[in-house]
């Protein structure tokens, strides 16, 4: 595996995925090279000199296939020719537009010509840090609490990505990247009271009335993506394979306890 020397960016490297990801990367030696909004104005240059790509879009996009398009072409006119590209667990769920146009970038990065390969991780678990986070833990969700989840840790998932990124043998590979196991919502505030040795409240409301009370801030768009991706979670939750992470890192993926601890103790 490649390491010492070798120049990774980072598109959206400022964001917790990018982070974690430049993480895992310089842990094994590599350079890591955050790319943002301000690198767009000449992106190529940005870009030039790099031995690769991590591809992560702006969260909820709206053209994430255009946004591909310009990292792809600014990629070969910088002339770095290896990809990862950071889709998402079930790409292809077409009442979730969101996902639906990380399908679609999928297939630009395939016939794009470069080498490339594709995570598709679950939600993760750092996202319900905040609420844990708070004098009086809670979490809340716009969706039934006991549908199942592949969810993962950004350690994990940054492991992950380095692994792929620094080994050649992954190019043209597609990985679903899940946590230990299927879990529930409930599972994470019953191993977050675990942990913190208090009682977490779980709040659990419904898709619409998250749409007609937070979301009615939101932009329209969003709020409507939003609502579908909460609705999808109602009635199917996200399952996500657990194979990843122990097959590429070489063991098993931090389970909700472990990874609770690390952040919250």
């Amino acid at each position: 595996m490649m390491g010492n020397g070798t120049r990774i960016a980072i598109v959206g490297g400022r964001g917790k995925t990018g982070r974690a990801v430049a993480t895992a990367l310089e842990a094994a030696g590599a350079e890591t090279v955050p790319v943002g909004r301000a690198e767009f104005e000449d992106l190529a240059a940005a870009l030039r000199g790099g031995d690769a790509v991590y591809l992560i879009a702006p969260n909820l996009h709206p053209d994430e296939p255009a946004f591909v398009t310009t990292v792809l072409e600014a990629m070969r006119e910088a002339g770095v020719g290896r990809i990862g590209y950071h889709s998402v667990c079930a790409p292809y769920v077409p009442s979730m537009p969101h996902h639906l146009a990380k399908a679609a970038s999928e297939d630009l990065v395939r016939r794009s010509g470069l080498d490339w390969t594709i995570l598709q991780p679950c939600a993760y678990v750092d996202n319900f840090l905040p609420g844990l986070r708070a004098a009086a833990p809670r979490l809340e969700v716009p969706y039934d609490a006991d549908r199942p989840f592949g969810l993962v840790g950004l350690e994990d998932l940054g492991a992950v990505a380095a692994r792929v990124l620094l080994d050649p043998s992954h190019i043209g590979a597609t990985y679903e990247v899940g946590g230990r196991s299927l879990v529930t919502v409930r599972d994470v505030a019953v191993a977050a009271q675990r942990v913190l040795g208090v009682e977490v409240e779980l709040v659990v409301t419904s898709p619409d009335e998250w749409a007609a009370g937070p979301g009615a801030t939101l932009d329209p768009r969003e709020r409507d993506w939003l609502h579908a991706m909460f609705s999808y979670y109602e009635g199917h939750g996200l399952p996500c394979g657990s194979a990843t992470v122990p097959a590429i890192v070489g063991r098993p993926a931090h389970d909700l306890d472990t990874l609770l601890r690390h952040a919250l103790v």
